[in-house]
């Protein structure tokens, strides 16, 4: 009886202590983080190259996931207003959808495959190879040299892709509407115009500002604390995309509740 009593309860307590062992150290993590961030000496050529490896590289995948995202949209939107004779007003829904929710979850899960596991992989190898020991030992901070210079270029560059996302996403259900309710380009885009007001737009953009924190700071996290050779590289690979996942979604809801009620 004291076996089956004792040990559930000792287990519990051990994940839970561990859980709160595991948010305090990545909230230490991204306080130090993000006071490299916003504090000189910074590196210019350093967040050039992570803007061009986090935002340029990152535009085919996102492109191409905001215009089927949109069209696909657009079609279940027609198939279901169809019931109700509500066709006319699916510029208006996909609109809305791709600002305020599916542009900047969408483009955050992209580069949360593409970019935090990439992250994770680079300085996961540095740490295996003791590039980052060697850092220390030439008196280059590898918290602004490495880390900060990520976080602001995912951060930053975020944004700017789910902007792009809205509007490719827009205009590939544009191009279904055209095609399945014969709607002008022009009508689409103006009933598009006349319903979206600014804060649509603006709360996308604050929503993938902190999702591209997130995916900094995952990817960077679990590649600092990678351990264990090549085998460790991967899991923190892993890790860092899981993570960033699963944080982008809770954060979204969050988000969503607060924006809700404005």
């Amino acid at each position: 009886m004291g076996l089956f009593s004792t040990n559930p309860v000792a287990a519990l307590g051990r994940a839970t202590l561990e859980g709160v062992a595991a948010i305090g150290r990545v909230g230490l993590f991204a306080a130090r983080g993000l006071g490299a961030a916003l504090s000189p000496p910074w590196y210019p050529r350093q967040i050039i190259a992570q803007f061009a490896s986090v935002g340029f590289l990152s535009l085919p995948v996102v492109g191409l996931t905001a215009w089927f995202t949109g069209a696909a949209l657009a079609l279940n939107i027609y198939s279901g207003g169809d019931r109700f004779n509500a066709e006319t007003v699916l510029p208006q829904i996909v609109a809305l959808g791709i600002t305020r929710e599916l542009g900047p979850v969408l483009a955050a899960l992209m580069l949360a495959g593409r970019v935090a596991s990439a992250m994770a992989s680079e300085i996961g190898a540095m740490r295996a190879t003791e590039q980052v020991d060697a850092m220390v030992t030439l008196s280059t901070d590898p918290r602004r040299y490495l880390i900060a210079p990520r976080l602001i270029a995912a951060t930053l560059s975020l944004p700017l892709l789910t902007l792009i996302t809205d509007i490719i996403g827009v205009a590939g259900g544009m191009q279904v509407s055209n095609y399945l309710i014969d709607l002008s380009p022009s009508i689409y885009i103006a009933n598009t115009m006349d319903f979206l007001t600014a804060w649509d737009v603006e709360s996308g953009l604050i929503k993938s500002a902190v999702f591209g924190f997130i995916i900094g700071l995952m990817g960077c996290f679990h590649g600092d604390n990678a351990k264990g050779g090549a085998r460790g590289v991967g899991r923190a690979t892993t890790s860092a995309m899981v993570s960033a996942a699963v944080l982008i979604l809770a954060s979204d809801y969050l988000l969503t509740s607060v924006f809700a009620l404005k």
